[in-house]
């Protein structure tokens, strides 16, 4: 991975539904962790769902907040991941970002060392 680039933000109603994408710049993405992870003004980076290949099969985590209503997963012929969000709510505004690691798989930003820059996300009546 040498670069990732966050696609799919917007603007929506609650209830709403948005695609996010992130396009990796290598052909192997199946060899690393790939992560979402959003922030608000004044909150913390955190972790919204991760994927990973381990064996034949792809492994998904999700923060209780968003399980059931999103859901991750990588092409990995076209060396792409994405984030569908469904039952999109105001809590869910913020920047997203795409992440990458080759060793760790979890919610701690400071374990992932490949970032995109953002896109925005905004939930609203």
């Amino acid at each position: 991975v040498q670069a990732l680039v966050e696609s799919g933000g917007g603007s929506v109603q609650p209830g709403g539904s948005l695609t996010l994408a992130c396009q990796g710049s290598d052909d192997d993405l199946e060899l690393y962790c790939m992560a979402w992870f959003r922030q608000s003004p004044g909150k913390e980076r955190e972790g919204v769902a991760n994927v990973e290949k381990l064996e034949e099969n792809s492994v998904t985590n999700y923060i209780p907040s968003v399980k059931g209503r999103f859901t991750i997963w990588k092409d990995y012929d076209k060396d792409m991941m994405y984030l569908r969000m469904n039952n999109l709510k105001p809590e869910d505004t913020g920047t997203y970002y795409c992440a990458a690691d080759r060793y760790d798989c979890n919610f701690e930003a400071r374990d992932y060392v490949y970032w995109g820059r953002g896109t925005q996300v905004t939930v609203s009546s």
